[in-house]
């Protein structure tokens, strides 16, 4: 039995109304100048550094620069230097820095790396006091999920979020019209079941027109929401226990739903790629390689839309019974404790301009992609000309599953998945695979 996530979608439900009628980061850096708000201490003068993750436009250096000007002229006393990360060696970077004690003050990111690793290793400032109970009622009405993506066990807020979706996969509609393959989808819904899923996979294949129908990616960690939902999904499977103290890849679901690849895998209907990482499944995707993607959502299909000669057609994942559980994404600020107070008072003005601003904040999420955690900020697509295709990607939220992201481990437990999917591709016995995954994760859990 699945169990849903409740979300309360006050300003998301404007966009599922409106729809019934990876990436690679710049690199370099960007400066600019700016001072305190409403935090009670004299930042004037004071120099912070933003480093952040490749989050939509968030990876665009005049995006960027954009707000920084913004922020800096009701904050001209605050110097803002920006670097940007990506996902490949973005990680190395930080634990390089942290080593060297030289972290920047900002860092936007998820809860999975602001919570349960640097937060849980005592290396985040507490954000609670950005927690008022205002912006605790506003974005509650959003998701619960969310709020409780933030904190750690003890109540300690590490994260300031500003935006959220729900990741899903998408196929190449002409393609699978040519196949015949349309037949396998609900497209009312978005949705089809595990067993249309491999009548829609033997059809493509039958038809030649892609050199792949589908890709398991496991050349690393980018992109592994896609492959972790896609396993999850097809028998209703669970990543990890409910209250997020143990993994559960190896449950007979999960089993049995790594074996259906392992065995699609030896037929040619799917492809276990263990050079590939979602950012290369997303380019043969693209360029027409691969019939689907299993790394979708609303920021790549419009980092895409230039390349593609085709609809790329969002989907929800196949499940046995057809009602998929979305991974959901959250991304937003934390602070590192650098022991300088001037620094973190600055880092959380800008982190309050950024996110709450009733201007900024909405152009905030835009650059994203994706949708606010703060439901009075309502459709903040309504009128751009991205309204329609954000009013499709908003009916996913309603699909989003369980937030398990912030298990111990995490990071550990990312690497042991990509390499139980090389095994699994390279005909290892899967219970036997998945059991070393789960020891290695919940091992994990303890250090």
């Amino acid at each position: 039995m699945k169990k849903a996530l409740a979300l309360v979608m006050a300003g998301v439900m404007a966009l599922s109304l409106a729809a019934c009628g990876g990436s690679t980061a710049n690199s370099g850096s960007t400066t600019s100048t700016g001072s305190t708000g409403s935090q009670n201490t004299n930042t004037s003068g004071t120099e912070i550094t933003l480093w952040t993750y490749p989050i939509g436009s968030w990876q665009d250096s005049a995006t960027v620069d954009g707000f920084i000007a913004k922020f800096n002229e009701k904050h001209p006393d605050i110097k803002v230097n920006v670097e940007y990360l990506d996902y490949t060696n973005g990680d190395d970077k930080v634990t390089t820095a942290i080593e060297a004690k030289n972290t920047p003050d900002i860092i936007f990111e998820g809860p999975e790396r602001l919570v349960t690793n640097w937060g849980a290793k005592g290396l985040m400032v507490d954000l609670s006091d950005l927690w008022t109970e205002e912006a605790t009622a506003d974005i509650s009405q959003t998701s619960e999920a969310v709020v409780n993506a933030c904190k750690s066990a003890d109540g300690k807020y590490y994260e300031y979020p500003m935006c959220m979706t729900a990741h899903n996969m998408a196929i190449n509609y002409e393609l699978f019209e040519k196949a015949g393959a349309l037949q396998y989808i609900d497209e009312e819904t978005r949705s089809w079941t595990t067993d249309n899923f491999v009548k829609a996979l033997e059809a493509i294949k039958e038809s030649g027109l892609a050199a792949t129908p589908a890709i398991v990616y496991c050349g690393g960690q980018g992109g592994d929401q896609g492959t972790r939902a896609l396993v999850n999904n097809l028998y209703s499977g669970t990543y990890t226990n409910a209250d997020h103290t143990a993994y559960t890849a190896n449950s007979e679901a999960n089993v049995k739903a790594l074996q259906l690849l392992q065995d699609l895998n030896k037929q040619g209907l799917v492809n276990f790629d263990p050079a590939a990482q979602a950012s290369d499944e997303l380019q043969m995707f693209a360029n027409g390689t691969a019939a689907m993607t299993f790394c979708w959502n609303a920021s790549n299909e419009a980092t895409y839309a230039s390349q593609v000669n085709f609809t790329p057609y969002a989907m929800n994942f196949p499940s046995d019974d057809g009602k998929a559980e979305l991974c959901g994404g959250i991304w937003g600020f934390g602070i590192f404790d650098n022991g300088d107070q001037a620094k973190i008072d600055a880092a959380k003005t800008f982190i309050q301009f950024i996110c709450d601003d009733a201007t900024q904040g909405p152009a905030s999420v835009q650059a994203t992609g994706f949708f606010p955690v703060r439901a009075s900020f309502g459709n903040v697509y309504e009128g751009t000309e991205n309204a329609e295709r954000m009013a499709t990607f908003a009916t996913f939220l309603p699909n989003m599953g369980d937030y398990y992201n912030v298990t111990g481990g995490w990071t550990e437990q990312r690497t042991a998945w990509w390499n139980m999917l090389q095994e699994i591709g390279g005909g290892t016995d899967v219970k036997t695979a998945a059991d070393k995954f789960v020891t290695t994760a919940n091992a994990a859990i303890a250090k």
